[in-house]
């Protein structure tokens, strides 16, 4: 009877539910958030219905014809909308596109209004965006099985996507080779645990202090290769966990901390694969070839049957591709051919401790501990760095030890000058470098005479949190009392192209990530000038928000708030504030689209 063994052997794939006709199983969730079947003995009449369909235990007949050696594509779809919209490279999108349009349904993972995760049905296109992305967390497919078949008994067609052991469940389920059904599975590393994902959400609503509205993973906005979980929030801030330092990402593929237990013994690796197509992130893709290397994504398409390559081809218009050797994929896909493998044998203990615990805690204390450089390897690193910068030119070095300190520039901490630089900072100013300040970086040019100019005033303030490069050729100036903060990278962004001009007289706050193209003005003041229209002032604090960009030679002028993610064409003249998320161009600019994404 279903239900009596051990954990690992159940992939909670939810078929054994469906297929009962007593309705005699249910699915209760553990103590680690996972469905595990639960059998009603008073209802049940031991017809052996749920064994004899449960992948785990039968193996997948009907995918026994598929191809022992797929047929493997790199692939993107060809609009750039629909790739930001993806996980990776879009196609998802593209074989759903054509279920569509011939009238068909089309089944995958949604998220719920409290964000777990459900396999859902439909054949509104409106719900393609709910269904592409990947939810990296178990999902509950109570009742979908009963409702895919009988869509396909109606006749109507269906393109069912999912995890290999639920298409597993799927076919033992129908039990036939339905035409009208294609198959597409996803190469699964393992699927976490729906209650460390909602612990994950509650540590990152506290974090920010307002509840999510909206999550998608895998953001494009920092990068396909960053594996960037995006959250917006109720008060309207946006966050983005990088995969770099999130704790979810250092506890799932870091650590293997919180996948189900079936899934570090999966049944369901190699090949035959079990579905028509199986597609995915393809990692490793930049050491084979430079057409298909785009940090916006790349998928891997792996055609099983001739069922899925007939299906393909109708998508291929779609999209663009190339048929690639197996063994491209295999190196950045070993979750292709194996299991997850476990790290810890503290699993039960970090699952207690989560129930009392901060999530980011509990996570730092059970995750594998991350190699650190040790401290001379950290001082060679930025011994080299400061050689490389200042060219040992002596005028350089001075004012790159006389503004950082040696002690605090090998904790990372200063600014690093380049020859050229004229620098006129009061004794009576507040300079604060909390990072790396590259001041006057001459990249391709190195042997260009371009200068730097930094000027700050009596009691004026100069701050850099964290690291952030200045190229050559530009002017800073900070007047008396005045006030510039520049927030270095948060996720590997800040930066300032040459020709960059700040006069500040009042206060200009620039926030992290922002990107600075050529020739770029930002003004808060237009010193002691006085127009007689109402409400003039001469200096109004300019800020710059997070992620925005700012094109080549266009000027941001007193009392401007670019919002977050906004960008200023290049040329303009900015003389009002632009809203988060909005492209502004012209003299004077105005805003062009409205609910722009984008990657630097």
């Amino acid at each position: 009877m279903i239900g009596t063994g051990l954990k690992e052997n159940c992939c909670g794939c939810n078929a054994c539910g469906d297929i009962c006709p007593q309705n005699a199983i249910s699915f209760v969730a553990d103590n680690e958030g996972f469905l595990y079947p639960q059998v009603d003995k008073d209802k049940c009449t031991d017809c052996g219905l749920c064994d004899r369909i449960c992948p785990n235990i039968n193996k997948c007949r009907l995918s026994e014809d598929n191809l022992k050696v797929p047929v493997c594509y790199v692939a993107e779809h060809r609009s750039i909308e629909v790739v930001f919209a993806s996980t990776s490279g879009g196609i998802f999108s593209a074989l759903a596109d054509v279920m569509y349009n011939e009238g068909g349904y089309v089944g995958g993972a949604i998220h719920n209004e409290d964000f777990s995760v459900s396999q859902f049905i439909s054949n509104d296109r409106k719900d393609l965006n709910r269904l592409r992305r990947s939810k990296d967390l178990q999902s509950n497919a109570e009742g979908y099985y009963k409702e895919v078949k009988r869509i396909l008994d109606s006749g109507a067609s269906v393109l069912a996507c999912g995890l290999p052991c639920q298409t597993a469940g799927l076919m033992n389920y129908l039990r036939n080779d339905y035409e009208n059904l294609i198959t597409v599975d996803l190469v699964c590393a393992g699927v976490n645990s729906p209650k460390v994902w909602s612990k994950y959400l509650d540590c990152i609503e506290n974090r920010i202090g307002s509840k999510i509205v909206y999550t998608e993973n895998k953001s494009k906005e920092y990068g396909w290769r960053n594996l960037t979980q995006k959250f917006v929030f109720e008060n309207g801030d946006e966050y983005f966990d990088i995969g770099s330092t999130s704790s979810f990402v250092k506890g799932y593929l870091g650590s293997h901390l919180y996948c189900r237990p079936s899934c570090y013994e999966c049944r369901f690796k190699g090949f035959p694969r079990v579905a028509d197509i199986t597609i995915g992130d393809f990692w490793g893709i930049e050491k084979f070839t430079s057409k298909y290397n785009s940090d916006l994504g790349t998928s891997l398409v792996l055609i099983n049957s001739k069922k899925g390559e007939a299906y393909f081809d109708k998508a291929k218009r779609r999209i663009n591709c190339k048929e690639v050797p197996l063994d491209w994929a295999l190196p950045g896909n070993p979750s292709l051919i194996q299991s997850m493998t476990k790290i810890t044998d503290k699993r039960d203990e970090f699952f207690r401790d989560l129930d009392k615990d901060d999530f980011d805690a509990v996570v730092s204390k059970y995750c594998q501990p991350e190699i650190k450089r040790s401290a001379l390897r950290r001082i060679l690193g930025i011994g080299r760095t400061v050689i490389r910068t200042t060219r040992l030119e002596p005028k350089a070095l001075f004012q790159t030890f006389r503004y950082s300190g040696l002690g605090r520039l090998f904790q990372g901490k200063g600014m690093i000058c380049t020859p050229g630089c004229q620098i006129n900072i009061h004794k009576s100013a507040h300079i604060e470098f909390d990072g790396l300040f590259f001041f006057g970086r001459k990249g391709f040019f190195p042997n260009s005479k371009d200068e730097s100019k930094l000027f700050v005033g009596k009691n004026a303030t100069f701050k850099v949190l964290g690291d952030f490069a200045v190229d050559a050729d530009n002017e800073i100036v900070i007047f008396d009392n005045a006030e510039l903060i520049i927030h270095g990278k948060k996720n590997n962004y800040s930066d300032a192209n040459r020709g960059l001009t700040i006069i500040c007289g009042q206060k200009i706050e620039i926030m992290p990530d922002v990107g600075i193209g050529r020739n770029v003005m930002i003004r808060d003041t237009n010193g002691s000038h006085f127009i007689n229209t109402p409400g003039y002032r001469p200096s109004r604090p300019v800020i710059i928000g997070e992620k925005a960009w700012l094109c080549e030679s266009s000027t941001i002028m007193p009392g401007v708030k670019v919002g977050r993610g906004a960008i200023v064409g290049a040329y303009s003249l900015v003389t009002r504030s632009v809203p988060d998320h909005a492209m502004v161009s012209g003299n004077p600019a105005d805003v062009v689209h409205d609910k722009i994404l984008f990657k630097l």
